[in-house]
């Protein structure tokens, strides 16, 4: 299977919020690099985390355009989140259902038809301020 489609198997499964599906296609040593805070390496580690983000955001991506690497190692995707803030984290703002749009990307690197790295970014200062005043999303 092409790297593209892993890749846009693994986004349909978060959009579907069938996190069995997601870690169906990571590598058991998946390297979870967040666009803050420590690098997470293993299922385990990602499968906490996706816990722990399903219990705080209602998230769905959109907008999606992808980009492939010629020898087929790694795609990058651009997206939005569309999102709602369902329980606050500590050191962020209050959550109260605050909903937020947000522009991000994420760089994928695959071996053996297995996602072994996923590197995410977006604006955290943008978002914090979006969910502090949810009237400017």
């Amino acid at each position: 299977m092409a790297s593209l489609d892993i890749v846009q198997a693994y986004y349909s499964s978060f959009n579907h919020k069938n996190w069995d599906g997601m870690l169906a296609l990571v590598h058991p040593e998946v390297r979870h690099e967040p666009n803050q805070g420590e690098v997470r390496i293993g299922i385990e580690k990602f499968t906490e985390f996706l816990g722990q983000m399903d219990e705080s955001y209602e998230e769905t991506l959109t907008d999606m355009v992808f980009f492939t690497t010629t020898d087929d190692s790694r795609v990058a995707v651009e997206f939005t989140v569309r999102g709602i803030y369902k329980k606050g984290e500590e050191g962020f703002p209050e959550a109260y259902g605050q909903a937020y749009k947000l522009p991000a990307a994420a760089f994928l690197e695959l071996k053996n038809e297995k996602i072994c790295r996923v590197t995410t970014y977006y604006n955290l200062p943008h978002w914090i301020e979006l969910v502090s005043n949810p009237k400017n999303d």
